[in-house]
């Protein structure tokens, strides 16, 4: 039975969004018009925040939300390796210079201690990406007295303490593309946050730098959500925790079913029941490489994402390179591998994934 790495489908909303597509199409408006207003209050209400910024793409939102909590060339920005490269290439394009921390092998997420470790006296913000669908220590992290950037675009939804995710640094950025656990039909982001000033310049930057098309206070970009994928986004939000139910059951189907019984095979970190979202369902095992090989061949996606990390990609080479110690991301990188999840996965899915893990494995 072959199983897909993303095992989701929007068959069955099709014919809604082609509805919300023709009625935006017969509006004539496509830029910064009310469905994006619309999908801006409501993500912000449903993350418990006070504003929410659309961006063309998540990308540009990591990049707008640091300039917006005053990050300069020249300023140091603390950034995981074990990443995707966005989080860190959006730094380097809003002037910083990125200082790679650590990670926690075992949650794939900094910690407080591998970021205090990277701090210096020109840091001026600090990226927590919550990868894979689980959150850092992000309280623990504003302990450190800088401002928090939290890249959320792996983890729409997530809460803990009854705090969603988006809600617990200086601001937070979100990406709709098409396979997080919220997504659009093409590329779109958004910044979330509390802050006033923080929105207001974020509003500023996606603009070219302005708010009337006549004054410019900043050079900008243009980075706009528009309103076709706000209006998807607007169909979709209301089946994002439902969505995020259909992973958690399927985590725990792998884990019932006997996945973690496989010797060598380390599952996800869960937490509390509602804490991980499980953009991904990424295992740990000490032959990754050879048993994602093995899964193919079964036709079961399996992949790694991160074997190089981003302080060893040929573009960082000058931030970091062999010379940076950073032995949890090493680990993480050799020994992690995403198996098949999705909103629409099967039990007999499961059994076809665990069996062939099984296999692989001997």
């Amino acid at each position: 039975m072959p199983v897909p790495l993303f095992a989701t489908s929007l068959a069955r909303y099709h014919e809604r969004l082609g509805r919300r597509l023709a009625e935006v199409a017969a509006t004539g408006r496509y830029i910064l018009g009310p469905q994006v207003e619309a999908f801006e209050r409501e993500f912000a209400a449903y993350c418990g925040a006070r504003h929410c910024i659309g961006v063309a793409n998540g990308t540009d939102a990591i990049t707008i939300a640091l300039r917006a909590l005053g990050v300069r060339p020249g300023d140091e920005v603390v950034v995981p390796s074990f990443t995707f490269y966005a989080s860190v290439e959006a730094a380097v394009n809003a002037g910083a210079t990125p200082v790679f921390c650590d990670i926690d092998p075992v949650t794939f997420c900094v910690t407080r201690e591998t970021v205090e470790a990277a701090v210096t006296d020109r840091t001026r913000a600090i990226v927590a990406v919550d990868l894979f669908g689980w959150l850092p220590p992000l309280d623990e992290l504003r302990d450190l007295g800088l401002p928090i950037l939290e890249d959320a675009a792996q983890a729409h939804g997530a809460l803990r303490d009854g705090r969603r995710s988006g809600t617990f640094g200086d601001a937070a950025t979100f990406s709709f593309f098409p396979s997080k656990n919220l997504g659009a039909l093409g590329d779109g982001g958004a910044i979330v946050t509390d802050s006033e000033e923080v929105a207001e310049i974020a509003r500023r930057l996606r603009f070219h730098g302005s708010t009337d098309k006549v004054t410019y206070t900043e050079v900008g970009y243009n980075s706009r959500l528009d309103e076709l994928q706000a209006a998807v986004l607007r169909e979709l939000l209301p089946e994002l925790d439902g969505w995020n139910d259909a992973r958690r059951a399927a985590a725990r189907a792998y884990s019932e079913k006997g996945l973690g019984d496989i010797p060598g095979m380390e599952l996800p970190h869960f937490g509390d029941e509602l804490e991980h979202v499980f953009h991904l369902f990424v295992v740990r095992h000490p032959e990754a490489e050879a048993l994602e090989a093995a899964l193919s061949e079964r036709q079961v996606g399996a992949r790694g994402y991160y074997r190089r990390p981003v302080h060893l990609q040929p573009a960082m080479e000058h931030h970091g390179g062999e010379r940076l110690d950073l032995p949890g991301t090493a680990e993480a990188a050799r020994t992690h591998l995403a198996l098949p999840m999705g909103t629409a996965l099967s039990e007999a899915q499961v059994d076809e994934v665990i069996a062939a893990c099984a296999s692989g494995s001997t």
